[in-house]
């Protein structure tokens, strides 16, 4: 499964698309997930962002031997 995490962008063709950092999380836990795609402003810091998935993903592989498939891109739309 290739997943998209973004609050505004629809995901390409092929790609589930999660709003939520929790969302994202969940799914890399079924260890399904072959791509992800990250975006890092999702507009409620409450909610997380996208480099809370890429510190799970790190405190996975460190903690309980996690390998993640392949990080496809970050992206972002804030250019400051």
């Amino acid at each position: 499964m290739k997943v998209y995490l973004d609050d505004e962008r629809a995901a390409p063709p092929g790609w589930k698309r999660v709003h939520w950092p929790a969302e994202a999380i969940a799914l890399l836990e079924t260890g399904d997930v072959t791509h992800i795609n990250l975006d890092h402003d999702l507009g409620d810091d409450e909610h997380g962002t996208g480099y809370d998935v890429i510190l799970w993903i790190e405190r996975a592989v460190a903690t309980r031997g996690f390998q993640p498939q392949s990080i496809a891109r970050l992206h972002e739309r804030n250019v400051s």
